[in-house]
């Protein structure tokens, strides 16, 4: 799979309004629209809507994940197509650095932290729901993910570790 395929996968279908991946519908929204919703509410609010993004994007991008995986991708290469097809999405770029028992991720350009502006906690949740959902299928069990860096707190770059679990952490980081 190269770091061209999913825009070559992409079908714009503008008579029925969508953008498909195979089943997988894609739309375009400008980061500071969406994370002005958050920026918008008060702390714990804030905290349970960014846990509740997390665990949206653990769930539907482990079904990417998973589809990237069906194409011939596993572990540390399946990693890599995902660092390939994140900036496709507009999602920053990604490096990742995977051992055994530890995923490390940094991105740089991550929309979620300018699209949320300066703040006092880590913003990019969804990035951490899809770590949790890669490092779930290269650790081939259940993966706990967190920003441990974030660019609206100040860092250089948004940074990211993943290592297995025994159990699942319900929807939610460690």
């Amino acid at each position: 799979m190269s770091a061209s395929a999913l825009r070559e996968r992409l079908a714009w279908d503008a008579t029925a309004g969508e953008i498909l991946d195979q089943t997988r519908r894609y739309m375009l929204i400008r980061p500071d629209a969406l994370m002005g919703i958050f920026r918008r509410l008060p702390g714990p609010a804030l905290d349970e809507a960014l846990a509740a993004l997390e665990a949206s994007i653990f769930e539907q991008g482990s079904d990417s994940a998973r589809a990237y995986r069906a194409m011939g991708s596993e572990g540390a290469t399946l990693a890599r197509v995902v660092a390939e097809t994140a900036p496709q999405l507009g999602w920053g770029n990604w490096r990742f650095d995977v051992a055994p028992d530890l995923m490390q991720l940094e991105v740089t350009n991550s929309p979620f932290a300018s699209g949320f502006g300066p703040s006092d906690r880590p913003v990019c949740h969804a990035i951490a729901g899809m770590v949790r959902a890669v490092a779930s299928l290269v650790f081939a069990r259940p993966a706990t993910a967190r920003e441990i860096a974030c660019v609206a707190m100040g860092e250089p770059s948004c940074r990211f570790e993943a290592r297995p679990s025994e159990q699942s952490s319900g929807g939610k980081s460690a």
